[in-house]
């Protein structure tokens, strides 16, 4: 055999040798434990035969106890590009079988790479998470080796998606790139997320809890909405990725891809004509709306476990990519809170940053009274979604579909935040307040005077119903732009979509804003 082959079988070995990870055994471990490895799911995610891998025999420099014993050829982390759908995207898998994932100084400079070149090809990043946090005997290297992913998440903010898997464990300050980034999805009892683990809680607080009700994704999906999506299999969770993809952009400098539309533009859902119920304070699903109006009733939910009062997600009309916000009379009256202002407000963001124009659905009452919402900053995470619409230059179009009252009329998407186009159904409420509250604090002291004090109040919110119940009010002073049949809702906002595709606008002058926090 020439020196050649004999060469390129060395390559041949060393290359077999990069694919086991941590060897057979750890492989092994990790299929009981219902997990696949690192380049499994990689393979799962890109279409086939499309992964080019970089830096397969990277190996780290540390000798601190005895670590120059535990080498293993890419140190811990498969980092490379691919494609999906045929559309380039970057990729990093952490590999639970060498040393338990933990990152290193040379596995931090992998990830680097990956994302470094995802910002140069303007490409979607895509990081799968399953470590058990910073190699400690790399001490401060291990530390500076996080710095610099957090530093290119940053940078990499509103310029290409960012998406996280989190696959197993993510705790320490490992957990601050996923919370960087555009969206995040956990496996359901197989992943967790937290700053300090049980054992630190228990130490420090006496709080005994365990690793699924400290950060599992349940946590994390319905309380605090650390997460974006969970999966029941880690099919389940590529497959999500895949159609989150389908929805965006690769970089903020396009457009997302379109799907060729065959559902009829100029449908008519007459369903919609008789949905709002007549009584004002009985509640209808907005999920139906919303799947009355869209292509093929496809919609791809954000967040779906977390403030459900709120509704945000993606959609197409006429095949074009959108960001829908609807509020959702059928929880909490589809009032507004904390949780739902900074979910609103995050999701129109970044619709914005990448060039997604958004489709507001308004059935909002007000915002949540009570100290607990005052004392959690309501004021602030409200100026949030005030924030966001207001800064957004895409395309926007309102719909009120009923209630829009007082501040939470302002910051769903009015008139003056620059929203282009602004309809309301004929059931549309637009006011300070509802009529009772209304009636309540004008009439008060006249009401004292009269015979029937109730008699009198009921006259007086009939007639203040008569007068500010409906949106001629606002039409008549061009805050509403035409007021539209319900049934006609989709072939208005595909029109209005056509409409705005050359929309341009801008903001003043300045290195960033500061946004209310």
């Amino acid at each position: 055999m020439s020196k050649q082959l004999e060469k390129i079988k060395q390559l041949i070995a060393k290359r077999e040798e990069a694919r086991l990870g941590g060897g057979e055994k750890a492989i092994e471990k990790q299929h009981a434990r219902g997990k696949y490895t690192a380049r499994e799911r990689i393979d799962m995610l890109l279409d086939e035969g499309s992964f080019e891998e970089f830096d397969m025999f990277k190996l780290h420099r540390c000798t601190n106890f005895g670590m120059e014993k535990k080498q293993f050829l890419g140190d811990g982390v498969v980092a490379g590009s691919g494609t999906i759908d045929g559309r380039l995207v970057y990729i990093f898998a952490q590999d639970f079988t060498v040393n338990g994932g933990s990152l290193s100084e040379t596995m931090a400079q992998k990830i680097c790479k990956v994302m470094d070149m995802g910002m140069k090809m303007g490409a979607p990043v895509i990081g799968i998470n399953d470590s058990g946090g910073a190699r400690i005997q790399e001490g401060i290297n291990a530390l500076a080796g996080y710095a610099e992913i957090f530093e290119r998440n940053i940078l990499a903010s509103g310029v290409i998606p960012q998406i996280s898997g989190i696959f197993g464990p993510c705790a320490g300050g490992s957990v601050y790139s996923p919370a960087l980034t555009d969206f995040t999805l956990m496996m359901e009892n197989t992943s967790y997320m937290f700053l300090t683990g049980p054992k630190v809680v228990k130490t420090v607080t006496g709080e005994d809890i365990d690793q699924e009700h400290l950060g599992g994704a349940s946590v994390h999906s319905t309380k605090s909405g650390v997460t974006h999506f969970t999966a029941a299999t880690e099919e389940e969770a590529m497959e999500m990725i895949k159609t989150l993809l389908s929805y965006i952009p690769s970089n903020n400098m396009e457009e997302a891809p379109r799907k060729e539309c065959t559902d009829p533009i100029n449908r008519m859902e007459d369903s919609l004509n008789d949905i709002i119920p007549d009584d004002p304070n009985m509640a209808y699903d907005m999920y139906k709306v919303i799947g009355a109006i869209v292509d093929n009733g496809e919609f791809f939910e954000v967040q779906p476990k977390f403030a459900k009062n709120i509704i945000v997600g993606f959609a197409r009309f006429n095949g074009q990519s959108v960001g829908v916000v609807a509020n959702q009379p059928s929880c909490y009256a589809g009032v507004l809170d904390v949780n739902a202002s900074r979910k609103g407000a995050r999701f129109v963001r970044f619709c914005d940053a990448f060039n997604i124009p958004i489709v507001s659905l308004v059935d909002v009452p007000g915002f949540l009274p009570g100290t607990g919402q005052e004392y959690n900053a309501v004021i602030l995470h409200g100026a949030k979604l005030l924030y966001a619409y207001g800064e957004a230059t895409v395309p926007k179009i309102t719909v009120t579909l009923r209630k829009s009252y007082g501040g939470s009329h302002i910051v769903m998407g009015c008139k003056q935040l620059r929203t282009d186009l602004n309809y309301a159904w004929p059931s549309a409420e637009i006011a300070v307040m509802g009529a009772s509250g209304a009636v309540s604090v004008l009439c008060a002291k006249e009401a004292k005077t009269h015979e029937d004090p109730k008699a009198f109040l009921a006259e007086k919110e009939e007639e203040y119903t008569e007068m500010f119940a409906n949106p001629y009010q606002a039409a008549k002073y061009g805050y509403i732009d035409d007021v539209i049949e319900p049934r006609n809702t989709r072939f208005r906002i595909c029109r209005g979509l056509a409409q705005l595709a050359t929309k341009r606008d801008n903001l003043p002058a300045k290195k960033h804003g500061n946004i209310p926090m």
